[in-house]
């Protein structure tokens, strides 16, 4: 798989940019490549890779998620263009609504009024974390605007019919000169939909649609995480002029774990263990979100130390491989203490005292250096 460049590459800005330079940018580069003036056979794409980087880094809430987690993060949230027209129906206000006609060439087919695609709408989705690890099917439900049923969406009293705008003749485009300029805008008196509606339909009033539940199940794939969203292609609302329907995305939220905590594709568990535990060795059973999982505490182990399990994480949907379990063992002080324990503990106080043990040898030596300066370093300083 080709290693797709970085947004901010593409558009020459720093990560740091502006809304207003990152705009500035893309104007640069869409009149740069823009195929009535530029002939190289490249030029479609790299206005094409001009737009998708646009279309995220203009986007606050994708430029956050592409910051955290690069091109994963915005993976399946860009449009998918055709070809050049269909960037000039997206982002023709950016050039004053009239991008193509800018360049003198106008759209394809003569001038033909916009079509706009459908509105997307959003649905909240909570995971557990075993859920977000495995994937799995979620029924959702959320409220969407449909077609009239009254006047089959056009917005038009049954027995009547919308009629030509005459403002911008049908186009939803209106066209105003300033010497050589020309810039083109949607309508005011159609507000781009090129026709007016006489009697409005008493059901939708006039706006052709009408709320509707939708209910779904959706397929959720494996690795997601707070944050990321599922695009279900079609199911957002109807397009007002017969353009494609918008697409619902599907907000992933993951509820917090009882024992696990997520870093990226990596688990970590948090795992108490004796004293005795740790300083003679231990076999100790720990969860995964597979089953328990045998490890291994060798004799010595110290309070912090982190032991990884491999390949009991979650999966990464970028590369198809698994994450690791990585267990923090602590030391667990018990609060109380029968007699016998007492007793024994003293007597290992006892013995402790004779043991050679290095780090508290090491700590030792430098607290008694600190109190009490070396007599070279007081003489020195005579």
């Amino acid at each position: 798989m080709a290693t797709k460049t970085c947004y901010y590459e593409i558009l020459n800005v720093e990560r740091s940019s502006t809304k207003q330079q990152i705009d500035r940018a893309y104007r640069k580069l869409a009149i740069k490549y823009h195929p009535d003036t530029n002939k190289n056979e490249d030029a479609v794409e790299r206005f094409k890779e001009a737009t998708e980087a646009y279309e995220v880094l203009s986007d606050q809430n994708k430029r956050a998620r592409y910051d955290q987690y690069g091109h994963a993060g915005v993976e399946g949230s860009t449009h998918q263009y055709g070809d050049v027209e269909d960037i000039f129906e997206a982002f023709g206000d950016l050039f004053g609504g009239g991008f193509g006609d800018f360049f003198g060439g106008g759209r394809r087919g003569g001038g033909r009024r916009r079509v706009r695609p459908g509105a997307d709408i959003r649905c909240d989705v909570t995971l557990t974390l075993e859920e977000a690890a495995r994937g799995c099917h979620k029924d959702i439900a959320f409220r969407r605007r449909v077609a009239c049923e009254t006047c089959s969406g056009s917005g038009a009293a049954p027995g009547s019919e919308p009629v030509t705008c005459t403002t911008c003749g049908g186009q939803g485009q209106v066209i105003q000169s300033a010497g050589i300029l020309r810039v083109q805008t949607t309508c005011p008196t159609c507000q781009g939909a090129g026709k007016q509606i006489s009697q409005p339909c008493t059901d939708c009033r006039g706006s052709g649609l009408q709320n509707e539940k939708a209910e779904l199940n959706v397929e959720i794939p494996a690795g997601v995480d707070d944050g990321m969203r599922v695009r279900l292609q079609g199911e957002g609302e109807p397009s007002p002029d017969g353009g494609p329907p918008g697409d619902c995305y599907c907000f992933i939220s993951v509820k917090p774990h009882e024992l696990f905590k997520r870093d990226g594709k990596h688990l970590i568990l948090q795992l108490p263990i004796s004293y005795p535990q740790a300083a003679l060795g231990s076999e100790i059973e720990v969860p995964t979100l597979n089953g328990p999982h045998q490890l291994t505490v060798p004799a010595g182990t110290q309070s912090g130390d982190v032991f990884t399990v491999r390949g009991q994480g979650i999966i990464d949907h970028r590369s198809g491989r698994n994450g690791d379990l990585l267990v923090q063992v602590f030391i667990e002080v018990p609060k109380k203490l029968n007699a016998d324990q007492e007793k024994l503990l003293r007597q290992l106080a006892d013995l402790d005292h004779e043991a050679v043990l290095p780090e508290r040898t090491s700590f030792l030596d430098k607290l008694r250096h600190f109190f009490d300066p070396e007599p070279e370093s007081q003489s020195e300083t005579k």
